[in-house]
């Protein structure tokens, strides 16, 4: 609570006052209730009205609204709670009533709302209070001018490229003329910053024409690399499809309008897309590879829909017993040939699925061929078709197995395929290294290779050591019985 001043004590005890204050206390009888309420009314009304300001306006407490008392005492409770806020906060208390005369106010309250007095002085609301001399302001708190440097300034490009490295806040908007932003962009490139290159680049295509960025780009590799890889990585085939064809680099072009075949689903457009790309100018290297990836797919096509037609009729015994898992469409050709001999082995070599017709067309290896059709013959259990493809005439009409890999690959890929000892141990036997032989055959228990390996070494001491592991009787037992009571085997231990 504010304390009232003896002064306004006088005011109020003295008999000039207009209207009686109206308190909920009065024990007036009700007309006279009445009629103070009818007063308050009207007094209400006359705040908006414009052409009546002789009337005094009345607060609830009974004060002229705009009086002195009621200005003290409504800056004072408006500024209690914000001094005590501040006192909390450690701020001083400041002093924020207005210092003004004691006298008879010569402001109502819809006076003030109009800027003017009751002596038609033209005065707004903020100037009638505006006696600085009298008032304490808190003091404003500003930044120290170094920090404002972090927000304005006028940087050169090297310290823009410098701040953008640190991280702090830069702005490029600055640098409207063309020599600016290349000096910009040379000095991000000094500074071997790839981020703050792609940055700068991308101010550069949003501030210039494709024409005259193209054109400064060509002097500037590093700059030309960055853009591209941006380009490359935020998909804007066509922008650079125009960079390639102003720099004349028709290959590059090339082969991106040819990856273009990734973003099409479709496996006839997509081979469509592919021929239109075979009158493309590619270097030679890559005018093959096209070709046969277009040949590839149109092979794929063609067996797919064959194979799919085949397994829906439930006529072939191998589609029954190995159900297809997934299509063969834009598979890799290593993938499309052991589909091939897993389903098609043995066919002529003038049908499109035929293994030795794809291996013909698209120029496979005869290491890659072998290794391919070995995993898939024997993943059939096949051994027949896996003796055939080692084994071969000379021009005597002698046969001989042979291999373009070493033996013990395929004894691995045959033993990882389940097949058995018999045909294990026909495989180990061919492998030339003898420490490497008997090691496979230990491993995948070949007891004749290792028996008739020591027995070749006439190495009779080893032999002895290898009949203790044997069971006694076994088949193995008595062969090796049978070697070391040979009379005409001539041992070296």
């Amino acid at each position: 609570m504010i304390r009232v001043k003896p002064d306004e004590e006088d005011y109020w005890n003295s008999s000039n006052l207009k209207v009686k204050a109206f308190t909920f206390e009065d024990d007036d009888d009700d007309y006279t209730k009445l009629k103070e309420s009818k007063q308050a009314v009207n007094s209400i009304r006359d705040l908006v009205d414009e052409d009546d300001d002789d009337v005094e306006k009345v607060s609830w407490s009974g004060e002229p609204v705009g009086s002195i008392a009621w200005s003290v005492k409504e800056t004072a409770s408006s500024t209690r709670t914000t001094t005590g806020e501040q006192r909390e906060m450690g701020f001083p208390k400041i002093d924020t009533a207005p210092s003004l005369p004691k006298n008879n106010s010569g402001y109502s309250l819809s006076s003030l709302f109009k800027a003017k007095t009751k002596f038609g002085n033209q005065q707004s609301f903020s100037e009638s209070f505006s006696d600085t001399h009298n008032r304490h302001y808190a003091p404003e708190l500003r930044k120290p001018k170094s920090e404002y440097k972090d927000y304005v300034g006028d940087w050169t490009p090297e310290e823009t490229v410098t701040r953008m490295q640190q991280g702090k806040a830069y702005s490029l908007e600055k640098f409207r003329s063309l020599q600016d932003k290349l000096l910009l962009l040379d000095k991000a490139v000094n500074a071997h910053d790839g981020n703050v290159i792609t940055a700068i680049l991308i101010y550069l295509k949003k501030s210039l024409g494709k024409e005259i960025l193209f054109r400064e780009l060509i002097s500037r590799e590093i700059a030309l690399r960055h853009y591209i890889h941006y380009l490359k990585e935020m998909g804007e085939q066509k922008i650079l499809l125009e960079l390639f064809r102003s720099l004349g680099r028709t290959e590059d072009m090339s082969l991106l309008q040819y990856r273009e075949y990734l973003n099409i689903k479709e496996e006839n457009k997509r081979r469509d897309h592919l021929k239109s790309c075979l009158s493309l100018p590619f270097s030679p290297d890559d005018a093959m590879h096209i070709q046969d990836h277009y040949t590839l797919l149109e092979r794929q096509i063609i067996i797919e829909a064959n194979d799919k037609k085949v397994e829906s009729s439930g006529q072939s015994d191998i589609f029954k017993k190995y159900p297809r898992k997934a299509s063969i469409l834009n598979m890799p050709i290593i993938t499309t040939l052991y589909y091939s001999c897993f389903y098609h082995f043995g066919e002529s070599d003038g049908t499109y699925s035929s293994p030795a017709n794809i291996r013909k067309t698209f120029r496979i290896s005869e290491k890659q061929y072998l290794l391919t059709a070995l995993g898939a013959r024997a993943k059939l259990k096949q051994w027949f078709d896996v003796d055939a493809l080692f084994t071969s005439k000379n021009w005597l009409g002698y046969t001989k197995k042979k291999s373009p890999v070493g033996f013990h690959r395929v004894v691995d890929i045959l033993q990882k395929n389940n097949a058995p000892v018999s045909v294990l141990q026909d495989y180990v036997n061919l492998v030339d290294d003898t420490d490497m032989k008997i090691s496979l055959a230990q491993k995948y228990k070949c007891h004749d290779t290792i028996i008739n390996t020591y027995r070749d070494l006439k190495d009779r001491q080893q032999l002895i050591v290898y009949r203790g592991k044997m069971e006694r009787g076994s088949p193995e037992d008595r062969k090796i019985e049978e070697i070391l009571n040979n009379p005409q085997m001539r041992w070296k231990n």
